[in-house]
């Protein structure tokens, strides 16, 4: 064990140093997406998601590092890694919309303007059950890491691609309130009170 420890010392320095290192920005950058959750007020789930997709992004840089580190044989490892790439490269060509909306997952967390509750107007004209722009406006139930659960004012849930939001025109409409609350009570008391036609 002595002779191990003596024969890589600088190998075993460098590899403490990466987990220090990796350690530090895990907890630090943990830490600053909570805060952004907080700040921005988004969901536990979304802000734990986010985090989880840090460690996997940190986990992959370490594995990396230590393979430079401990010098690896690149031959051997570059026959290995091709053959690991191509299989995930035709996994991801066949679900890239999965991936486009992971990322844009993302990217909606730490840039999105709009929060759980707040009014909506998308400027998509194929989700709309008419042409009049009334019909494109939403309340956003949940933010997941694929879609967005929109309600719609007669009561339906639309799921959306998160990818979509990003190319689509979004207008916001209004914050969450109790006016709105009671509009939507409203218009569901509407819906009920009008009477059926007898034959």
């Amino acid at each position: 064990m002595e002779d191990f420890i003596v024969a890589h010392r600088t190998e075993l320095v460098y590899s403490l140093i990466t987990l220090a290192v990796v350690f530090t920005l895990k907890l630090v950058s943990s830490k600053a997406i909570r805060r952004v959750g907080k700040i921005g007020d988004f969901n536990k789930v979304r802000t734990s998601l986010i985090i989880k997709y840090l460690s996997a992004a940190l986990t992959i840089t370490t594995i990396v590092i230590f393979t430079l580190i401990w010098g690896v044989d690149f031959r051997a490892l570059g026959v290995l890694f091709s053959s690991i790439f191509a299989i995930i490269g035709v996994a991801l060509f066949a679900q890239w919309s999965i991936l486009s909306n992971i990322t844009a997952g993302v990217i909606i967390f730490f840039s999105y303007p709009f929060k759980i509750g707040n009014t909506i107007r998308i400027m998509d004209k194929e989700i709309g059950d008419s042409v009049t722009l009334d019909d494109n406006i939403f309340v956003i139930e949940d933010i997941r890491a694929f879609h967005l659960h929109l309600r719609k004012r007669n009561g339906e849930i639309l799921t959306y691609p998160n990818s979509l939001v990003l190319q689509k025109g979004v207008a916001l409409v209004s914050t969450y309130n109790d006016q709105l609350k009671d509009q939507f009570e409203q218009l569901q008391e509407e819906k009920k009170e009008v009477p059926v036609e007898s034959v």
